[in-house]
């Protein structure tokens, strides 16, 4: 590395390559941020033979892709039902599928009704989605436009990166929590600093202060009620974390089930609070993506450049419109799932090897214990066409997580559980 300077600008050579930085005091400064990037861009294309000449590599086309995204992981989505059906051998309707938080009543009558009668598939869909902002204007009582619309959360969480984000810039992970966001992290080449939650799942806010004061992340995502144990984060911490000088990112995705009011009009009023939720949950529409954010102006306005334009399809904005429409089927709903998430916790209780967590979302967390090992549990239950979630990361290893279904799909769970002591 050299630095060679100049009338104006001071030139950094660093591997061969230059960079520029337009006074001394911040070429250090310069350097980090070129190393970041220097660990995103492609490696080299050539090779030096024992003769000292140097020939091209064999072109391969891994050889294009960014040399981060060839170390990483894939996501392990869920399986659909038409791939659990071969595997189990049985068939979508025999299947108990407790594995994924989604709704099992599905959207109001009025959905089916709108994508029978949808006009115009074959016209590009509106790249604003006006019509559904304005719907869930009213629903939520913010301002259409402090609402942006997206493919499910899952694309506004990798908006929200791709537009804060450099590469080598950091973000603060509160494991458990829902693993997209240290996914789309590394996707967007970025580091993820971790601050764990204490033994009761609640946040550990100390912890997450000395974070933000030394290592300057510039984004931490919170989840409200969290995945996987259901806990809510109250105001007040809410608000120490507003008061540190970083952009919080609440995913409310499962708000609907906790008795709480959601904060998206908190947006207004604090400039580093984006709120996310989705229709996945609380309108049963998890198949047809359709998520949304409350965004302060002074962000809002980047995100809409970013976006893809036509990023909301047609059929997904007609069918959360038509679901907005019959608030008393989603009220009706939400009252069901937490009636039976009450009893699903008081029946899991009382198996002698499972410690439920209270929960305020449509999930319960359950740590297995009495020496039984999880995930042979969720396999035993998998085999008898129930299928429950199981982590193989370190924080959750001896747990599994069952979703509220409908009752009858809460006896089927019992009754293989039971034959399983």
């Amino acid at each position: 590395m050299d630095a060679i300077t100049g009338s104006s600008l001071r030139m950094i050579k660093f591997n061969d390559e230059f960079c520029f930085s337009p006074s001394l005091n911040k070429i250090s400064r310069s350097i980090s941020k070129f190393q970041s990037k220097f660990s995103c861009m492609a490696s080299g294309s050539s090779i030096s033979s024992a003769a000292g000449v140097t020939q091209p590599l064999k072109l391969t086309g891994d050889s294009f892709i960014r040399p981060h995204l060839r170390e990483l992981s894939p996501y392990q989505p869920i399986l659909p039902f038409e791939v659990l059906s071969t595997r189990l051998g049985r068939k979508p309707e025999e299947i108990v599928k407790l594995d994924a938080n989604e709704n099992p009543y599905g959207p109001p009558p009025e959905v089916f009704e709108a994508l029978g009668q949808l006009k115009f598939p074959y016209i590009y869909p509106d790249p604003e989605s006006r019509t559904l902002r304005g719907a869930l204007a009213e629903d939520s009582g913010l301002e259409s436009e402090y609402i942006l619309v997206g493919c499910g959360a899952d694309e506004l969480i990798d908006l929200i990166m791709r537009c804060v984000l450099d590469p080598g810039d950091s973000i603060v992970d509160c494991p458990p929590t829902f693993t997209m966001y240290e996914f789309d992290a590394a996707v967007n080449c970025a580091r993820v600093i971790k601050v764990p939650r204490k033994m009761d799942f609640s946040l550990d806010v100390q912890r997450i202060t000395e974070v933000i004061e030394h290592e300057k992340p510039k984004i931490i995502f919170l989840t409200s009620p969290n995945n996987p144990d259901g806990s809510v984060i109250s105001d007040e911490v809410l608000l120490k974390i507003l008061d540190l000088p970083i952009l919080v990112v609440l995913d409310e995705a499962y708000i609907e089930f906790s008795g709480l009011d959601s904060k998206m009009g908190w947006v207004k009023k604090h400039e580093n609070l984006i709120v996310l939720r989705t229709f996945s949950k609380r309108a049963g529409l998890a198949g047809l993506r359709v998520g949304y954010g409350a965004f302060p102006l002074s962000i809002i306005e980047y995100l809409w450049r970013a976006k893809q334009p036509y990023n909301v399809s047609v059929a997904a904005e007609v069918s959360a419109c038509a679901a907005l429409k019959n608030p008393v089927y989603l009220e009706k709903v939400k009252v069901a799932l937490v009636q039976e998430r009450e009893r699903l916790f008081k029946l899991l209780k009382q198996v002698p090897f499972l410690n439920p967590y209270p929960s305020y979302s449509n999930f319960i967390l359950c740590e297995v214990t009495n020496g039984r090992d999880a995930k042979k549990l969720k396999e035993d239950l998998a085999k008898m066409g129930v299928m429950i979630r199981h982590y193989s990361n370190k924080e959750l290893k001896g747990y599994v997580r069952v979703s509220v279904g409908k009752p009858e799909q809460t006896n089927a769970l019992m009754d293989c559980i039971n034959r399983l002591s």
